[in-house]
């Protein structure tokens, strides 16, 4: 019996989860049968993202120690393979030493995505060196440009250097994505090169990654950054530390001693509001709060409810999702505040508890500022009373607990969101106004790179560029960008020679800059999803994983997951955490199991055909 093909495109951490369940379930195949698996991604398997070849001061916004490749315990999370293979910690380098020097890496340590890229490649020698003989490897270091479906349904992958790889089955895991330049991307960087002989030190970065692109950013110019999440934090990162700045002294006492080679940074964006920091973990590593109200249970009640007096299960994430999750919150914080266990039956949200929420989610709420420097003190101020909270730890501030709250309770979330789960509207609003919120409160860097921040605004290396309802112009006579905000005092100018967008784009189809993508709308292989009207992002899958055809048909032997489908699912891009239920694991599991599945039955069917010929006899027909 010759060999089944797969084909898995993408071999970062989504295509590494693949490849481990086909190792755990190669023991489920029919007798007899051999696969092998053609690997198509151009880096190093298993890292994606998570380059080897990046920075050290580039730090994963998750406690090491609850990230992990094995959700089930058979193998090390990422703090314990640290640990194991010689890492100690000097300051905020991490050096594999092999004595005891330095420190050990503790489990509240948040350690550098060149290091996890390290351990997901471990991960994936491992896998591999364990699979069975009737499981073969092929590597291709390549990009995967189209992909056709043949009359039998086998799979015809074509790759950037002109290779063909035949496919029985096929799994599409390929990570993150970059946009097509938008009218505006086109503007700025026209712009950049227009007046570059006017000011050379003009540039337009639409994204910083690779961050080595910031090198074209010259010491001592202006750089606006616009944003203030995690990818901003990258930016900072390596136009100060990158520059040979160092920090030195730890919380408050944090200073930054500047090398010379820094830019002048400065800030902005929609809001204005800095990310939350990361509170202290005191709930160890598998710790997460019970939902007592918020729970998977209550969705679906609502959801019943929903059909029996609207004829329709979708929700209206604001009016009956969100009372739930703040009720939810508001009972971690008053028992957290009050230190105490309550019963659930005991709880209701008062008003107290529903101001002192709407302060943490909409601190801006009924604000005024009459002038940047106003608003910069309540920035500062801002950033200081949550470094406190974050110090306290997330079982002793009730801030930090509640925020916890919603970190803790995504399998809710998920039950309410996924596959059309709201109403079109409501998926627009819950997209657009809420994720944005959940993920400034509760997604945030660990503490320390808010002291960095506040160091750095301290040495005059980094400033904001204005305050809420900040926009771009550009000034064509100055040849600059300019950052404006209207105040009641008169309008805040800066102006800046640098522009960075600093977020992640949203992976939409349509203005995807992959060929592969282009090409398999093109195909109708594939099709944007969509809540009727509304197109949130992601392409199409039905709940088993299988991609949707332009057709409205399942993709029958192929499956999506990841970052791909960002969209008909929610919050896909987390890893495992140790000893917990997993959706990043259960969604590989699914889809592997659906193959083996399809295996078996094709076996038994050409084996029922064989035996049904060998029982055949020949007869004569008048």
């Amino acid at each position: 019996m010759s060999a089944l093909q797969v084909a898995v495109n993408g071999v970062g951490p989504r295509g590494l989860s693949i490849l481990q369940r086909i190792s755990e379930l190669a023991a489920e195949l029919p007798a007899g049968c051999s696969l092998d698996v053609h690997l198509i991604d151009p880096g190093d398997s298993g890292q994606g993202v998570h380059s080897t070849q990046q920075p050290g001061h580039l730090l994963t916004n998750t406690v090491a120690s609850q990230v992990t490749m094995f959700a089930n315990g058979q193998g090390p999370s990422f703090t314990q393979w640290a640990a194991a293979s010689g890492y100690r910690q000097f300051g905020g380098a991490f050096c594999p030493t092999g004595d005891d020097s330095g420190e050990p890496v503790g489990e509240h340590a948040y350690l550098p995505r060149q290091l996890l890229g390290a351990y997901l490649s471990w991960v994936f020698d491992q896998t591999v060196n364990g699979l069975p003989q009737h499981v073969r490897i092929v590597h291709h270091r390549d990009r995967a440009v189209d992909i056709e479906q043949g009359d039998a349904g086998r799979f015809a992958i074509r790759l950037e250097k002109g290779f063909v790889v035949h496919s029985d089955y096929l799994f599409l895991t390929t990570g993150h994505c970059e946009r097509i330049p938008t009218e505006e991307d086109q503007a700025y960087e026209e712009f950049a090169r227009g007046n570059a002989k006017r000011n050379p030190r003009l540039a337009y970065c639409s994204t910083p990654y690779p961050v080595n692109r910031l090198q074209q950013i010259a010491p001592g110019s202006t750089v606006a950054v616009q944003g203030f999440g995690l990818t901003a934090h990258d930016v900072i990162s390596e136009l100060t530390v990158g520059r040979g700045g160092t920090f030195h002294g730890s919380g408050p006492d944090t200073e930054y001693r500047p090398s010379g080679r820094e830019p002048q940074i400065r800030l902005f964006s929609r809001q204005c509001l800095p990310f939350s920091a990361r509170g202290v973990n005191q709930k160890g590593i598998t710790g997460a709060h019970r939902p007592r109200f918020f729970t998977n249970e209550a969705v679906q009640q609502l959801q019943q409810e929903a059909t029996r007096h609207r004829g329709d299960p979708r929700l209206d994430f604001t009016e009956e999702v969100l009372p739930l999750l703040l009720r939810e919150m508001g009972y971690a914080y008053r028992s957290t505040e009050e230190q105490r266990s309550i019963s659930p039956e005991d709880y209701e949200l008062t008003a107290g508890d529903r101001r002192a929420l709407e302060e943490l989610l909409d601190p801006l709420h009924d604000k005024q500022f009459a002038n940047q420097e106003e608003f910069a003190k309540f920035f500062v101020d801002h950033i200081v009373s949550d470094l406190e909270h974050a110090e306290l730890g997330n079982a002793t501030s009730p801030v930090k607990a509640a925020t916890d709250v919603i970190r803790d309770t995504r399998a809710s979330l998920r039950e309410a969101v996924e596959f059309s789960g709201l109403t079109p509207d409501s998926h627009r609003v819950f997209n657009r106004k809420y994720v944005p919120v959940m993920n400034r409160v509760s997604f945030g860097p660990p503490r320390h790179r808010n002291h960095q921040l506040l160091a750095l605004m301290h040495a005059g290396i980094v400033d904001l560029a204005g305050g809420p309802g900040s926009r771009v112009l550009l000034d064509r006579e100055a040849a600059k960008f300019t950052v404006r905000t209207d105040y009641p005092d008169g309008p805040e100018i800066h102006y800046a020679d640098a522009l960075i967008v600093a977020r992640l784009d949203a992976f939409h189809p349509e203005s995807d800059r992959s060929p592969l993508i282009a090409n398999l709308l093109e195909r109708g292989l594939i099709r944007p999803y969509s809540n009727d009207e509304f197109k949130p992002g992601g392409i199409d899958i039905d709940e088993r994983g299988r991609p949707v055809t332009a057709a409205g048909q399942a993709l029958n032997s192929a499956w999506a997951v990841g970052y791909l489908v960002e969209g008909p699912r929610f919050y896909t891009h987390a890893l495992p955490r140790q000893a917990m239920a997993s959706q990043f694991t259960l969604d590989a599991d699914m889809a592997v199991r659906d193959m083996v599945s399809d295996i078996k039955h094709r076996h038994n069917t050409t084996q029922e055909e064989e035996d049904a010929g060998s029982d055949r006899k020949p007869i004569s027909v008048p």
